[in-house]
């Protein structure tokens, strides 16, 4: 039976669900190779790259840190929010930027594994995330950081945040600080220096 070459990747899904395209249900095998091959739209497999038919950019890593490109953007201490606590012992009872690396972490693992707000990082980098909140946190305990991350209404525009999915964030961040032991007084300030942002945190 001849193979319908002709069509694009595209057209062949649509046909296959169509009992009367004749031809293209019936490619297995060196067909489906050949049409592949054909194909710059097909890979190895034969499999279709969705995002390349509907012409979605692929965003590449930095083969140095890692992180994916973003769009320009102007820095500014003011974009973390608040201003840093100063001459406290604040940054001491996070344990320092070890400390506060090590809370981050965990932060991040907790909301990521969380089944309640575990979609809203989805599709996130998460490596920017990691560096930009360690960088945010270490800025505003006085710990000897400058924030170079987006302000926090833009960094969180297009992610929906309700109030429900803030209280988990918050829950996920207390219990980061109570495993680094945290003392809780200065688990309080903290979240006290935090919580006025939750004005360009929840969107929805």
């Amino acid at each position: 039976m001849k193979v319908l070459k002709h069509l694009t990747p595209l057209a062949c899904a649509v046909a296959l669900t169509n009992p009367g395209c004749a031809g293209a249900q019936d490619m297995t095998g060196p067909q489906e190779a050949e049409v592949a091959k054909a194909d710059p739209a097909t890979d190895a497999a034969g499999s279709i790259d969705w995002e390349k038919e509907f012409g979605v950019e692929k965003k590449v890593p930095d083969p140095v840190t890692g992180e994916l490109p973003v769009a320009p953007y102007e820095t500014s201490p003011a974009n973390a929010g608040a201003k840093p606590f100063q001459h406290s012992n604040m940054a001491q009872a996070f344990g320092g930027q070890a400390g506060i690396r090590a809370i981050v972490n965990r932060f991040v693992e907790l909301n990521t594994t969380d089944p309640r707000i575990d979609a809203i990082f989805r599709n996130q980098d998460i490596v920017r995330l990691r560096r930009t909140l360690f960088e945010q946190f270490c800025y505003l305990l006085d710990a000897g950081c400058a924030y170079t991350g987006r302000d926090m209404k833009s960094a969180h525009k297009d992610l929906g945040v309700t109030r429900a999915d803030l209280n988990a964030l918050v829950e996920n961040l207390q219990k980061a600080m109570r495993e680094a032991e945290v003392p809780f007084a200065a688990q309080n300030r903290f979240l006290a220096k935090l919580a006025p942002m939750d004005k360009d945190v929840v969107t929805r």
